[in-house]
């Protein structure tokens, strides 16, 4: 699968279609544009120039959310060097909302609860899921 920004400079291209689509509701997904999914690092491609950025309110951000230098679309994120000490380079997240929606015919929407989530165990949702 294959995804692109809207300038068409940053292309994403994954291995597999997402099991399900995060449309969270926290600070950072919902300034930063995105819906996610998320991938082990071997199955993402990225190429074209982003740009990283880390939120400055944590001490210990997980994520550094990357746009195109460009147009400015959230693309992906990819593990800090703390977070991939703490749980291994086991994630990364794609935006899904650079995706075909075909593509993404018959997967999961979810609506994870990020607002409220204390940074440990699983996710609160605030309303049932929906297919795409």
């Amino acid at each position: 699968m294959t995804l692109d920004c809207l300038c068409g400079d940053i292309r994403i291209t994954v291995s597999d279609r997402p099991d399900f689509v995060h449309a969270c509701n926290c600070t950072l997904c919902a300034k930063t544009g995105a819906r996610w999914s998320y991938f082990h690092p071997d199955q993402v491609q990225v190429t074209g120039s982003t740009k990283g950025y880390r939120r400055t309110d944590k001490n210990r951000p997980a994520a550094e959310v990357h746009s195109c230098t460009n147009c400015g679309a959230t693309t992906h994120f990819v593990l800090t060097e703390s977070a991939i000490a703490a749980h291994g380079n086991t994630m990364m997240g794609v935006n899904m909302l650079l995706a075909e929606p075909a593509d993404l015919a018959g997967v999961e929407l979810r609506y994870p609860d990020g607002r409220n989530w204390q940074g440990a165990g699983e996710f609160g949702y605030v309303r049932e899921a929906e297919t795409l």
